[in-house]
Parts: C-alpha cells; sequence; structure tokens
C-alpha cells in the first residue's frame, strides 16, 4: 500500500504543480489535443535545436488529474532528448497503457512514467494519460506550425 500511496503523491504533485506549463514564445512546432469524452485539452509547443535536439518543451491546457500529471512528467523527460529518442520514448509509454498483453518488463527509459502502468486497468482514463504523448507525436509528424489532434 506505502508504494501505491508514494505513486498518487507523484502524480498528485505534478497535477497540482505540473511542470513546464505555459507556452512557448513562436515554438517550432506545436499541436493541439483534445478528449471530447472528458474535456481534456492540451495543446504543446517544442523547439528543436539544429542538432535534432527538443531544446525546449512546454504544455498548456486543462484537464484531470492524470492527463495533467503525464503532460508535466513526458515534457520532462522530452528535454533534451533528439527527437528520435524523443519519439521512441512517447511510444513506449503509450505501450505501456495500451498493448493488449501488460509488458512483463519497462524500458528504464520510461522512470517515473511507469507510475501510470496502471492506467491500463482504467479504460476510461487511458486516453487522459496519452493526450500529451498523442500531441507530441503529431507536432513532429506534422513539421508544420499549427495542428489539432483529438482523441
Amino acid at each position: 500500500m506505502e508504494l501505491d500511496e508514494l505513486y498518487q503523491h507523484v502524480i498528485l504533485d505534478h497535477s497540482k504543480r505540473p511542470r513546464n506549463f505555459g507556452t512557448l514564445p513562436a515554438p517550432a512546432l506545436f499541436c493541439q489535443g483534445t478528449n471530447p469524452s472528458c474535456g481534456d485539452e492540451v495543446t504543446v509547443y517544442l523547439n528543436v535545436g539544429d542538432s535534432g535536439t527538443v531544446s525546449d518543451v512546454r504544455f498548456s491546457g486543462q484537464g484531470c488529474s492524470i492527463c495533467m500529471a503525464s503532460s508535466s512528467m513526458l515534457t520532462i523527460k522530452a528535454k533534451g532528448k533528439t527527437v528520435e529518442e524523443t519519439k521512441a520514448l512517447l511510444h513506449e509509454y503509450q505501450n505501456m497503457i495500451t498493448a493488449k498483453e501488460e509488458p512483463t518488463s519497462l524500458p528504464a527509459a520510461l522512470g517515473e512514467l511507469k507510475l501510470f502502468k496502471g492506467v491500463r486497468k482504467f479504460p476510461q482514463r487511458v486516453k487522459c494519460a496519452t493526450l500529451c504523448s498523442h500531441a507530441m507525436l503529431e507536432a513532429f509528424q506534422s513539421q508544420s506550425s499549427s495542428t489539432t489532434t483529438e482523441q
């Protein structure tokens, strides 16, 4: 039970005091994601340096605790990684939550994002936990200045 309480504490902390919350002036990439089933809305802003590294990432919007916490934690993990490393991380994260079979082991690169593993037991919350990751992947894929994704 103590481990579950720690997980809840970390998620609540990130949802109440999200890191990287706000907008970026003139971002290179951005994408808005919405979850019409619950009203979560997240816009992700990314700047990528000449070396292909995510130099800055922010998000804005509103959503439930799971949405806000996952957005906060995903932006922390993306900053400083190459675009390809970030894409791989986002796919691993989504797979952890959405795969038909529960993964027997998880990549160390996920770090604290592993706390969202339990979301898979609550199908109505999967979209909340993956909204930011979908928006980030869409922003990378589009390479345009304005896109919208809906889950």
